[in-house]
């Protein structure tokens, strides 16, 4: 069976088809005559979810610090609760119903009785005792936590996917996203392009595909579910073809961005967390031209603390040795929500409370992430941008916030060193007063998803749109050429980190324009760099 959808990244997968589900998804009550038997089926799946949080703690480690992986081992610790067994299996006995029931009437009366305490340690435990609790269900149920089932990669199916749930997914079994639901510019899209993996949208999924094999033509925008011997023989010799230009674009590494007559350019690498960085550095990226540091609150249940962060920024500066590291700060709101940040519901999201703004009214939030990324700034070095500027007065503010952080940390004796301060250029309106802002900061980097979006007055979250969502619009490219003139009179230098920094149908406009820096995908750095190298400008 073929079904066609809308590519978001070429390439083929080959395998089987998981149909991602969601955690919270409604546990059914089931009537059982085998107690024990159900006992015994919920102490298995418990057992699991231990091993499985092992293994994430030992991951957590490497990547992120025992501090930060601490949390693996208290949860381990909680499945091992006497009071908490003994509510599954009580249940499991008095009332004669199904594991899943159980547990998730266990995890939902322990969670209000952790909510109610007046000691905000225990407190936060009611949302450790609700995710251990959906882990042991998704295993009871046949699904690994966050929706893969089995022991091998998959081609994940979905009806979308939040910015929230794809943070927390094992990217390393993944071969593949395709959902139903989504647009050529969600955050599913630009995961995909970072891992380098197909990907499809606008894709007729049923649950029935669950467990099936499924071939991704990424290139065609086509699922292939339960594919023939020969079609798989076809698709297992184009993957071979892919595989080979792959190989071939290794021998880049090492190579300098220059084109044929001389003309050379900065090529960093977009990451969405500490995880990332080993894409950043097998791929050859000169720095990393943003870091979403967002994704540190949408993967927290609460506030990440300072220590949290500084954890997280120290270990990405001293990975890359040297190599510049640009952390963007805070960009919540729109289409990246985060719960306990108890925001209100906006009619209007994309032009609401969100990013810089967020951060100017909540000062404390703001501060805590800034001694954070200073703090890691001894480490290496570290840049700082900040998100939806449209004003003098925001960057003025900024600075003033900057300045108390540095007389703090230099109070208590905390070492850092300076940061160069930029700003990203994503609304029009910092384009046109983008000559009195270079003046104020180091450096721009502009966010061409978003001033597409603004510029064009279009949804970029919004499928029915993408056929007149144009990056290439003169518009958009009248104001990139603005920025860099604008830029370079400031004293300022100037970058592009939205994904038309990936495109290479505009690589050499791009030189042309006189850009210093294109921060894309770690997945194509080596294909932009090709392009460089072949381009000649005079």
């Amino acid at each position: 069976m073929n079904l066609m959808g809308k590519s978001v990244f070429g390439g083929i997968a080959i395998g089987k088809m998981s149909v991602y589900h969601k955690k919270d998804s409604l546990v059914k009550r089931t009537k059982i005559t085998d107690t024990q038997a159900e006992i015994e089926r919920f102490k298995q799946a418990r057992d699991k979810a231990k091993e499985q949080l092992a293994g994430l703690y030992a991951k957590a480690v490497k990547e992120v610090g025992e501090l930060n992986a601490a949390i693996f081992e208290v949860h381990q610790m909680m499945l091992d609760d006497l009071d908490y067994e003994e509510s599954i299996t009580n249940i499991i006995e008095t009332q004669n119903v199904n594991a899943e029931f159980a547990v998730a009437n266990t995890g939902d009366n322990f969670a209000q009785m952790f909510a109610a305490m007046d000691n905000d340690y225990m407190k936060e435990r009611s949302a450790d005792v609700k995710d251990i609790s959906n882990r042991v269900i998704s295993i009871l149920s046949g699904a690994q936590h966050g929706g893969i089932s089995g022991d091998e990669p998959v081609i994940l199916l979905a009806d979308d996917l939040a910015p929230s749930e794809t943070v927390q997914l094992d990217k390393s079994m993944i071969l593949s996203f395709v959902t139903k639901f989504g647009s050529t510019n969600s955050h599913t899209a630009i995961l995909a392009r970072t891992m380098n993996i197909p990907a499809l949208i606008g894709v007729d999924i049923t649950e029935d595909m669950d467990g099936k094999m499924g071939i991704v033509d990424g290139f065609a925008g086509k699922l292939i579910v339960d594919p023939t011997e020969e079609e798989l023989a076809k698709y297992r010799a184009k993957k071979n073809e892919e595989d080979d230009k792959k190989r071939l674009l290794q021998e880049l590494k090492g190579k300098e961005n220059v084109t044929l007559d001389g003309r050379k350019i900065n090529l960093y690498a977009n990451i969405g967390g500490v995880g990332d960085v080993a894409a950043v550095l097998a791929n050859d990226a000169g720095g990393i031209g943003l870091f979403r540091s967002e994704f540190l609150y949408l993967e927290s249940d609460d506030y990440p603390t300072e220590d949290a962060q500084f954890t997280a920024y120290k270990t990405v500066a001293e990975n890359m040795a040297g190599k510049k590291v640009i952390i963007r700060t805070l960009d919540i709101g729109a289409d990246k929500q985060v719960d306990y940040f108890n925001m209100d519901k906006e009619e209007n999201p994309a032009m609401g409370y969100r990013a810089i703004r967020i951060c100017l009214d909540r000062k404390e939030i703001f501060k805590t992430q800034l001694r954070a990324i200073y703090r890691a700034s001894y480490y290496g070095t570290i840049s700082i941008m900040f998100p939806m500027i449209i004003s003098l007065s925001e960057v003025k503010q900024i600075k003033e916030i900057i300045a108390e952080v540095k007389k703090e940390l230099t109070e208590e004796g905390i070492p850092f060193q300076d940061c160069e301060i930029g700003i990203m250029i994503e609304t029009p309106a910092a384009v046109m007063i983008s000559d009195i802002l270079a003046k104020e900061v180091d450096f721009f980097s502009i966010g061409t998803n978003d001033l597409t979006q603004y510029t064009l007055a279009i949804d970029r979250q919004n499928p029915k749109l993408d056929s007149i969502y144009d990056s290439h619009h003169e518009a958009i490219l009248r104001m990139l050429q603005m920025v860099v003139d604008n830029g370079h009179k400031g004293g300022a230098w100037v970058g592009i980190c939205g994904e038309l920094g990936a495109d290479t149908t505009l690589t050499e406009t791009f030189l042309r324009m006189g850009f210093d820096e294109l921060s894309v995908s770690p997945s194509m750095i080596l294909k932009v760099r090709d392009v460089i190298r072949n381009t000649r400008l005079d």
